[in-house]
């Protein structure tokens, strides 16, 4: 049978890696968490009309969603994004009519595009989502909890903050129709995707990646010339705030956000050192979701973190120095003695139930061993030999230390180890 190779854009994450992730994902809960934020679990699966009926005209609705029938025969997808599934959570479970909830959650999501550096089609999402509430100061809220996160992360400094304001609806209409009128004139000029977004969701055009396109819009209106009054006031009292807090940023007049969901507030935390793929966060209102799901009207607001691109921005970086929880690496020689170690890990963890010990049962030579367990990065080594067995003692050396080893008894090396640990 030939070798069953994993899935284009469906990417493994092995253990090392998997360490990396651990940590840059116990940062980001900490962080959330420390403002009051609980975790909510959904489903990776729901119904296609949960995407379709508020996105129609999105790029991940009309080309990049996995969708397929049952054995029922209704249409379900794998989530494209985390906040319809989140909402529909929080409408089903009565979270909205007793509460302002803020949330959050982690998992992979899925959509079929091109993979590249940062994008693949299964990738994972860091999402935060508050409900309930309508003011700048919870938009201001969100901003500052990434700003602590990247300061945590030791990448605040090199990343920038990007900041509009979409207006409510009918701002949205009478922008789109101006946009419209505009580039209908360069339609010659415009590619094929361009063409369909005029169409579909002509607010889309404006984070193209065309440069020919950018130079175009150089020309266009701008959004901000039909927010209202109370839209303006809005944005002024957010950016107040972000002034009081010491918190840079720039306000985009075309940044827009891939969902046509938004309203109000969006912003975006950029880097200029992943190419093409620069966004690491992105967030805004979704002021009518709620409603148009099947809740009652109710404010919202998220953000989402883009956790491939956040790890190899780290890594790229050097900013992820990992630390290891082993604290012991038990060589043995021959099955007598590996029969002998893993007895004597259970009862060391039974007597120090703290205690992380792993056993090598590959019988090795010595040499490779010692290698192995200085590598693994544990603070012991234990060794039982032949002569070990016979006399029913354990070798310690200590891996971090000039000290020479010793040979103990179970009693002594637990005595020993108890030192260390306290």
């Amino acid at each position: 049978m030939s070798k069953i190779q994993t899935l284009r854009g469906m990417n493994d994450i092995h253990p090392k890696q998997v360490k990396e992730w651990s940590y840059v994902e116990e940062v980001i809960k900490s962080v959330v968490e420390s403002y009051g934020y609980e975790e909510i679990r959904f489903p990776v699966v729901e119904k296609t009309e949960l995407y379709t009926r508020s996105n129609e005209a999105a790029d991940i609705v009309t080309k990049e969603m996995y969708t397929f029938s049952d054995k029922s025969g209704e249409s379900i997808s794998l989530r494209p994004e985390g906040t319809a599934g989140c909402v529909r959570a929080a409408i089903d479970n009565d979270l909205l009519r007793t509460d302002k909830p803020r949330l959050w959650y982690s998992g992979p999501m899925f959509r079929y595009e091109r993979p590249q550096k940062g994008r693949s089609r299964q990738f994972h999402q860091f999402s935060a989502e508050v409900f309930g509430l309508s003011s700048p100061e919870i938009d201001a809220e969100l901003i500052m909890i990434s700003a602590r996160l990247w300061k945590k992360l030791g990448i605040f400094e090199g990343l920038r903050l990007e900041i509009n304001n979409l207006g409510d609806e009918q701002t949205r209409k009478s922008y789109s129709k101006a946009l419209v009128d505009f580039l209908t004139k360069f339609s010659k000029e415009l590619d094929e995707e361009a063409i369909r977004k005029l169409t579909e969701n002509p607010l889309r055009i404006l984070d193209s990646k065309s440069p020919a396109i950018q130079e175009i819009l150089k020309g266009a209106p701008l959004i901000e010339d039909f927010t209202n009054q109370d839209s303006k006031n809005y944005q002024a009292n957010l950016l107040e705030i972000l002034d009081e807090m010491g918190i840079g940023y720039k306000v985009n007049p075309r940044l827009v956000r891939g969902l046509d969901y938004y309203n109000q507030t969006v912003f975006e935390w950029k880097t200029d050192l992943l190419g093409s793929q620069d966004t690491l966060l992105g967030g805004g209102r979704y002021d009518d979701l709620v409603e148009e799901l099947g809740g009652k009207p109710c404010p919202a607001i998220g953000f989402s973190i883009g956790l491939e691109r956040l790890i190899l921005l780290l890594n790229q970086e050097d900013k992820i120095k990992l630390e290891t929880n082993l604290d012991i690496y038990f060589i043995c020689f021959s099955e007598s003695t590996a029969q002998e170690a893993i007895i004597c890990a259970e009862k060391l963890k039974d007597k120090i139930p703290s205690l992380s010990i792993k056993t090598n049962l590959g019988l090795e030579s010595a040499s490779s061993q010692f290698k192995k367990a200085d590598k693994s990065g544990a603070k012991i080594a234990l060794l039982i030999g032949e002569e070990e067995l016979k006399d029913k003692k354990i070798t310690f050396k200590d891996l971090r230390s000039n000290s020479d080893q010793e040979t103990l008894t179970f009693e002594d090396l637990v005595e020993k180890i108890n030192k260390i640990k306290n």
